[in-house]
Parts: C-alpha cells; structure tokens; sequence
C-alpha cells in the first residue's frame, strides 16, 4: 500500500494556510472529484476520499496541531500522540484490522472527552449531549471492562458516521446547481427606460411539459450582449445545496429613425434651404419629447447638432444619461414655379454664379466656331 500523501500537499495549500484557504482548496477540490460527476471513475473516487480525510484533519483546530507535530503517525494504528502532546492523561490508541473491522483500545479516561479532542468531528459528534459516536447512533459490540473499550462493529449505522467516509459532512459537500443560459429579446424602448415583462422558458434541465413562466425585470439602460441573472432558476443543488441561476442574454431590438452607440444615440433631421441659408429653428424629435434647436445661418448639409442628456441612461449611475447627436440634412427645393425660379436666378447673379456659367456658355460657343471655320463640312452633321 503506497503511503499516504501529505494532507498539504493534497489540498495543495502550504502549511501557514487559514481557515479560509483550506476551506476553498477543499471545496473546489471536492466538487473536481465528486461521484457525482465522476460516475465510475475510481481514481476520482479514490481522490475524493483523500481530499476529505485531510480536510477533516485540516479544518479542526486541534487534529491539525496533532498533525502538524506527529504527521499521519497521529492517526494510524499503534501511534501514542497522547505521550507528550498535553492530552490530559490519554495514553494513546491501538487499531488493525480484523475481519473488516478496526479494534480501539483507550484505557483511564472518558469516551466522549478523548474522541472530542482528537476526532472533533470526525465521527460527526460533539462534546455536549452527542457522544461524540454519530450522535445516537452508537454501535457498539463489546465493553471490555471498567478501564478499556474495544469496538468491533465500526462507527455509527455505516461505516464512520454513517456517510462511509470519515469527516465527511454533509454541508460541506453541498454544491450549487449549475448556471442555465437562454436569450430574450427587449424592445429599443424596454432597453432604455427599463420595463417588466413576463416570459416563458422550458425547463432548466431540458425536461417537456408545461413552460415556465418568469417576471423579468429590465434595468434601464441595458444593451444587446448583457445578460439579466435571475437567482436559483438554474438547475437545482445536489448535496442539499442551492439550485443556480439563469443568466438571460439581452438583444435590444430597433427603433426607426434612432441608432444607438452605448449610451449615445444618433438622429437625422431635414431642414428647409431658406433655414439653412438664413439661419432659424428646427424640432428635433427626442426619446424624451420634442426640442427646438437653433439653426445658424449658413449651416452645411452633414453637420451635427450635440444635445447633451438626450441619449440613454447609465446602468451604473442613473443619474448619468448619454447624448443624442442630430445630423443636419438641407431639403433641396423641387417644383419651383417661374416666380421661385428667377427669384434664384437673382440670388445666383448676387452671388456671381451666374457669371461663371455665362463665361462657361462663351467659351463652348467659341470653341464651336473655331470647330467650323476649320472644317465646314461638319456643319451639316449640326442639324
């Protein structure tokens, strides 16, 4: 039989680790080699009992003392760490085997007092009113006398407290159910204000039957790839553990006329070309009511209006809102009568663009002239 490892090294923590460490080691270590993840797996088997015997030893106070002085040598057959540990007066212990059982020996002292001390709760009892023999559950088979005890029939109902392996306690192999995945669609409005809104899903574990039905909140401000986590929707614990959650991925849908980048979002407005060109006001639509914007004189088609706080609120802070940036686009004018014409044909010569085309007209009619005089057989092409 190989020799046990060290319990340190089997939870893979140092030995100046706390409480806590060894509790986390032991915890994750545990749920690796759970059989019920490991169906048929002996070495998983085999490792999971090592992890909870030094777990047991590690997480008691006073069993990791003896084992930090005397090592394994404090727990096997034969070993005396009562000679010199300051035990009040035990004189040690003596087991082997016999026919599948382990033989005890204790002489001088109380039961209850020794088992408290160096098992602690190994044998899932106590100091006060348990026996420190898995409570009542007491199995013994043979009282050798006044100064000794001798136990052939094991610990408990099965085997060391009942559960078959020592220092095994059911709250310490409790694990959480796993997380479940699904998807839901919110609507460009839902996102950004927040909303309550009831879905139904299957169930978690994929079984038929009726869908389950769940009010879901949505916080204001979520975007497409979060994810709303609702606690123990998920599968259920095993070990008495809690059942775990079920995590909701977002897909925010659309809204016409608005596009969303983060928190800000993105408009589009069209502006008459006398307010473009004189300067003027404009309504701009808003996810929070209708704004009057300023137009400056002169304004470009493509420039872009800030309005601050207009966009969508901040998941973190709601108090912090984004911006809503405002694309200008200038209406060209179409089925102008002859009033509206000439009255552009005005403004083109005001500002000198009618010169350059009239300047444009006399070069392409002089250049046809010249295009004559040296061939005059082209002029019948003309008509």
């Amino acid at each position: 039989m190989s020799a046990k490892r060290d319990y340190y090294d089997v939870l893979g923590i140092d030995r100046n680790a706390d409480e806590k460490t060894i509790k986390k080691a032991y915890r994750k270590l545990a749920k690796k080699y759970h059989p019920d993840t490991n169906a048929g797996n002996a070495d998983a088997a085999d490792k999971f009992k090592e992890v909870n015997e030094a777990y047991d030893v590690l997480s008691d106070p006073k069993k990791k003392k003896m084992y930090d002085q005397f090592g394994h040598a404090a727990f096997e057959a034969g070993a005396d760490p009562g000679a010199g540990a300051g035990t009040g007066g035990f004189s040690g212990f003596h087991g082997g085997t016999n026919g599948g059982y382990q033989e005890f020996h204790f002489n001088g002292e109380d039961m209850d007092d020794i088992f408290g001390d160096i098992f602690g709760n190994m044998f899932h009892g106590n100091h006060s009113g348990s026996n420190g023999f898995g409570g009542s559950n007491r199995s013994y088979s043979h009282f050798g006398g006044g100064s000794g005890f001798h136990s052939r029939s094991g610990f408990g109902s099965n085997g060391f407290g009942g559960s078959g392996f020592g220092g095994f306690h059911q709250q310490d192999f409790a694990q959480k159910g796993s997380d479940v995945k699904a998807s839901i669609n919110v609507t460009f409005d839902e996102a950004a204000f927040g909303a309550d809104k009831r879905i139904s899903l299957s169930g978690p574990d994929g079984s038929s039957g009726a869908p389950q039905t769940l009010q879901v909140h949505i916080p204001a401000g979520i975007d497409t790839g979060k994810s709303i986590r609702l606690k123990g929707k998920g599968m259920p614990g095993t070990g008495g553990g809690e059942p775990g959650d079920l995590l909701l991925k977002v897909t925010v849908g659309t809204r016409p006329g608005y596009e969303r980048k983060g928190s800000d979002v993105y408009t589009t407005i069209s502006i008459p070309y006398t307010t473009a060109v004189f300067g003027g006001e404009a309504t701009v639509p808003t996810l929070y009511g209708n704004v009057i914007c300023k137009i400056r004189e002169g304004m470009q088609s493509g420039s872009k209006i800030r309005l601050r706080g207009k966009g969508i609120v901040s998941m973190k802070n709601p108090e912090v809102r984004g911006d809503q940036y405002v694309t200008i686009q200038i209406q060209v004018p179409q089925n102008l009568n002859y009033t509206a014409k000439e009255k552009l044909h005005e403004y083109a010569k005001a500002c000198g663009l009618e010169k350059s085309k009239r300047k444009q007209l006399t070069c392409s009619v002089r250049f046809l002239r010249i295009s004559l005089l040296r061939n005059p057989c082209q002029s019948e092409n003309l008509y």
